[in-house]
């Protein structure tokens, strides 16, 4: 498989990822907070969108760079999305 090879693409998805890490940070806070159950559920599924969005962002990088086969991306795509 491949590696994020273009620098900006690299940052973009590395600060995208550390926005992911401050909303589950913010997460536990407001479990430890003993905060309602649905506040915490609708936190959760924005983190869980977030992450969902880096994956996706990920893939775009491999098509992008192109030294990966249409059938690895595809595999890809099946196995983890």
């Amino acid at each position: 498989m491949s590696t994020v090879q273009d620098p900006k693409r690299k940052r973009a998805l590395l600060m995208r990822l550390r926005r992911v890490e401050g909303q589950v940070r913010g997460i536990q806070r407001l479990i430890e907070a003993d905060t309602d159950c649905e506040k915490v559920a609708q936190q959760l599924a924005a983190a869980r969108k977030a992450l969902d969005k880096s994956f996706f962002v990920l893939v775009g990088c491999v098509i992008a760079q192109g030294d990966v086969p249409a059938d690895d991306v595809a595999d890809l795509l099946s196995r983890f999305s």
